[in-house]
């Protein structure tokens, strides 16, 4: 199925578990539990779900997911499952890593990066996609480079700073159009440096949000995560960008809902909905 000249292939790299209070900030527990049941510990469970632009000849990844890198102590705690792992739904898509010609990271953080890279037989971290060119914004790559106590646990160097060295990081200042019709918009409020996918091919577009609002319970404007950095500058990137896509009629593709991977925006009775167009947990199109 084709997305005017693209096609849009909704990945995935499984699932992880979160706390669901951090993910919906100053929300309470007893509204976000009717649609995000917590387990014991009061983790909620989310999608890891980069997505794949077939582009005319060009073949363009939005983030990379966790990847295979973690240890033992770091998979339990965020609770990680990868039955369909990213390379493997990628292979469903018909491509190898060498086929990716640039990947967007949307953000830096170690469930939008961590595919990046891989540890080969020698030991050695490596490009996970060797003919790609890695794309990340000033700011984040900035704060990605520069934590501190509150953002150290999210950026792990070993997604990025080998790419850096190798010479494979394109680092941008802003809204630019990387391929005719793909073009990464700065959405700051997560962090500073959030970039999300504006992706327009014949009279329609999609968009992929990232962070920005990660799963369809997100919509609401008040429903901000405790993890972003921003929540006032959030607040107005959320106002803005949800009314471009309600008058727009924008497809809205969510990286972590782990059932609808897209749908569209729609308003009744004074509020915004999601009407899904695509729920599954494995690689598929639209």
């Amino acid at each position: 199925m084709r997305f005017g000249k693209f096609e849009l292939i909704s990945l995935s790299d499984g699932i992880m578990r979160v706390d669901g209070g951090a993910m919906f900030g100053v929300v309470p527990r007893v509204f976000w539990e009717k649609t995000n049941q917590p387990d014991e510990k009061n983790r909620i469970s989310i999608g890891v779900n980069p997505l794949l632009i077939k582009a005319d000849g060009c073949n363009i990844l939005v983030d990379t997911g966790n990847g295979d890198k973690f240890s033992e102590k770091l998979l339990k705690i965020y609770g990680i499952e990868r039955d369909t792992a990213l390379l493997e739904s990628l292979s469903d898509a018909g491509l190898r890593p060498e086929g990716i010609d640039i990947v967007i990271n949307t953000h830096l953080h170690f469930d939008h990066c961590g595919g990046n890279t891989f540890v080969d037989k020698s030991g050695k971290l490596q490009p996970t996609f060797p003919n790609a060119r890695y794309i990340v914004q000033k700011a984040e790559w900035e704060d990605a480079t520069n934590t501190n106590e509150l953002t150290k646990a999210s950026y792990l160097p070993e997604n990025y700073m080998p790419l850096m060295d190798a010479g494979y990081v394109d680092i941008l200042d802003g809204n630019i159009e990387l391929f005719p019709g793909v073009t990464v918009v700065m959405t700051p409020g997560h962090n500073r440096g959030h970039q999300s996918v504006k992706i327009e091919s014949e009279g329609k577009t999609a968009f992929f949000l990232g962070d920005m609002i990660p799963t369809a319970a997100h919509i609401p404007l008040s429903y901000i995560m405790g993890y972003d950095l921003y929540p006032l500058e959030l607040l107005e990137v959320k106002r803005k960008i949800l009314r471009e896509a309600l008058e727009g009629d924008w497809l809205m593709i969510f990286e972590h809902d782990p059932e609808t991977r897209m749908g569209y925006l729609k308003e009744a009775n004074g509020k915004l909905t999601i009407i899904p167009s695509l729920s599954s947990n494995k690689a598929d199109k639209y």
